[in-house]
């Protein structure tokens, strides 16, 4: 799975033509905050960078999409949107049937949408499970759309541009900023006869939206000393897209969605014990995507997502719908799902970001789990940047403050608000007790929970499939591709730990969790010996049970290249 890099794009961009805003990650956060933007301040130079090939490649979800920070969006910047073919491709399916269940066992599904609507009304915590109206989208096609809308409007997008670091201003909190990878270094480290450098790229303001675990963004974190008041939990998330005949595709509709608990992430005091659920829903031509998303404080040494998922296709009510079916396309990601209290802050000010640096979308962990949604977040949050930054443009020390002054008055952090306990409540407590408990969640104090890579046990998962799960099929279907040549992106940091701590309590894990296939055993020792088939999703960095592996960026353009995912 190898490619040469395409160095175009690079050796076009002059660096010495600093932006006045750049934009490091091109998703649909920093998409919105770009367009957003120059939509307020046509004049601005801005200049979105993406470490993708094309812009969609790095971006897999589920989707549900609230609509209304994408209607406010594209109603200003676009004002005809609703009649243009990219609106009625991209959004062209809306949810009438929300099916909620709970899976018990192999065969039964419960139906739990009676019970949600129940506490919607009593106005329950998780009574926002709800996901009627909601656009059912391919988050892919959805960012490549609105990539298309901010080139059109004169913003610089540039892809297969990785970041790897950012540059504070000597004695100032104001970032100065980013510096991007090197290309065309061997895997020895010398310099191959393709060798670029990475540019320094400097700028007024930057907007960090990155997405889950951003490299550059927890290294801001870090630099600017600012602090979450509880640890970020994430979920690994792995999704397949099926072509599946017009029969089953017509039987299961354009307007439904599942969103399944229970079986095979947990069952009731026999266990297993894993937050999460699997997901399916319609996309276009007669395509299903099916998906497990597994709350990464999972305790079982030998769990494997992809085997929960391989059960839940197998489940009764699912199989119907897919039986037969072509795989097209698969992914991974992970989600940050801690919520309110792992947003990351400033000590002083409790701004999100310092001075000209904002944190927006998953990067600074809006996603609300107890709607199981984050993308109306990513997009809301990237309106309200954009909103900072022109509020700052003379004073941009000023935007983190602006920006969280204008996040504090909005729905996303007053939904974050009322959410701010459920993760937490159940990683503390479990699932039978926990979702009851989150109910009271406004009630409760700050559990103080483990990060997700401290709860690892010599437990096994109780529902491994008789046939192991081919890892290489699944990574064939992403279309990852990395130069093979350059120094490998992933570091076990203390190798003599691995072999005789992590080894002999838990057999090696990060071979069985890692979706892509990239550990192997090599002589007795544990290796990322196949970094070519990374899938980006992190995974590795935030499970290993001795927080011994670093996940660093590999060269532009390198990566999944996910198209309707």
């Amino acid at each position: 799975m190898t490619e040469a890099v395409n160095n175009t794009q690079r050796n076009n961009y002059k660096p010495d033509d600093a932006a006045d805003v750049l934009i490091v990650g091109g998703g649909p956060a920093g998409l919105a905050a770009a367009i957003q933007l120059k939509t307020e301040r046509p004049e601005a130079e801005i200049c979105v960078i993406e470490k993708a090939a094309h812009l969609g490649n790095h971006n897999l979800s589920g989707a549900v999409l609230e609509p209304e920070a994408l209607h406010h969006l594209l109603d200003t910047a676009l004002p005809d949107w609703q009649n243009s073919t990219d609106a009625n491709e991209v959004l062209s399916k809306k949810v009438v049937k929300d099916n909620i269940m709970f899976f018990a066992g192999k065969n039964i599904a419960v139906p739990l949408l009676p019970v949600i609507k129940i506490a919607a009304k009593l106005h329950l915590g998780f009574g926002r499970m709800l996901h009627e109206n909601d656009y059912i989208v391919s988050i892919s096609k959805l960012t490549a759309w609105l990539g298309k809308i901010a080139g059109d409007l004169g913003v610089e997008v540039l892809t297969g541009f990785g970041a790897e670091d950012i540059i504070l201003s000597e004695g100032s909190q104001s970032a100065a900023a980013i510096k991007l990878v090197d290309q065309g270094v061997s895997q020895d480290g010398s310099r191959q006869p393709n060798f670029v450098p990475g540019e320094i790229i400097e700028a007024r303001f930057i907007i960090l939206a990155e997405g889950c675990d951003g490299l550059v963004t927890e290294k801001f974190v870090q630099k600017a000393n600012l602090e979450r008041r509880a640890p970020q939990l994430y979920s690994i998330a792995v999704k397949e897209l099926i072509k599946v005949s017009p029969q089953q595709y017509k039987k299961f509709g354009t307007s439904r969605v599942l969103h399944a608990m229970g079986y095979p992430l947990w069952s009731p005091v026999i266990g297993p014990g894993i937050f999460g659920g699997g997901i399916m829903y319609p996309e276009a031509d007669n395509h299903l995507a099916v998906g497990i998303i597994a709350g990464a404080d999972f305790k079982y040494r030998d769990f494997n997502p992809q085997d929960a998922l391989t059960n839940f296709k197998n489940h009764r009510f699912v199989k119907k719908f897919i039986r037969d079916g072509t795989i097209v396309e698969a992914g991974a990601k992970m989600i940050p799902e801690a919520g309110y209290y792992a947003v990351p802050r400033a000590r002083q000010t409790g701004s999100i970001g310092q001075a000209n640096t904002l944190l927006v979308g998953d990067g600074a962990g809006f996603v609300n789990m107890l709607k199981i949604k984050g993308l109306h977040n990513a997009i809301e949050s990237g309106i309200k940047a954009a909103n900072a930054v022109s509020r700052a443009w003379k004073n941009p020390s000023a935007a983190a403050q602006s920006y969280t002054g204008l996040l504090e008055n909005s729905n996303l952090i007053k939904e974050m608000r009322i959410a701010r306990n459920f993760r937490q409540t159940i990683a503390k407590f479990g699932q039978l007790l926990g979702f009851p408990l989150s109910s009271l969640g406004r009630l409760l104090p700050i559990f103080r929970i483990e990060p997700d890579y401290q709860v690892m046990s010599v437990k096994d998962y109780r529902h491994k499939p008789t046939v192991e799960y081919d890892k290489d099929t699944f990574t064939a279907m992403a279309s990852t591709q990395h130069r093979e040549e350059q120094p490998c992106h992933l570091t076990i940091v203390n190798t003599d730990i691995c072999s005789r701590e992590c080894t002999t309590k838990f057999h090696r894990p990060c071979i069985t969790f890692c979706p892509g296939g990239v550990y192997e055993t090599v002589h007795d020792t544990v290796k990322p010996a196949n970094p070519s088939n990374c899938l980006h999703c992190k995974t590795c960095q935030r499970k290993c049970p001795f927080d011994n592996i670093r996940w660093t960026c590999p060269e532009g353009g390198g990566g999944p290249r996910y198209k309707q995912m």
